[in-house]
């Protein structure tokens, strides 16, 4: 699927229980076609005393994400857009907002 979003962009939930927010991709799972977003889909994991946790108890973390449920949004124009390819003389790839025609790179 691709998309072409990467870690470090600001996206918007299109659809589910967080509908309307936005957030920072912290990672992406190409294969899996998921990402996890900042403050987004945050699940409650009940852990048992370890090293990282020495207390344990109820921890909670970001959960992931379909990318299909998500839209990138444009940091030049602030809308939440699709993304294209320009491709350049030297055959390098750059990211553009298809609303704004802007490079992203």
């Amino acid at each position: 699927m691709g998309l072409g979003i990467r870690k470090g962009d600001i996206v918007l939930v299109a659809t589910g229980k967080n509908k309307g927010k936005k957030g920072r991709i912290l990672s992406v799972s190409p294969a899996a076609e998921k990402v996890t977003i900042e403050g987004i889909n945050v699940i409650k994991r009940h852990t048992k005393p370890n090293k990282k946790y020495a207390q344990g108890g109820i921890i909670e973390k970001e959960g992931p994400v379909h990318m299909s449920n998500i839209m990138f949004v444009c940091p030049k124009c602030s809308k939440p857009t699709r993304l294209g390819n320009t491709v350049l003389e030297g055959g390098k790839k750059l990211r553009t907002c298809k609303k704004c025609r802007e490079v992203l790179e």
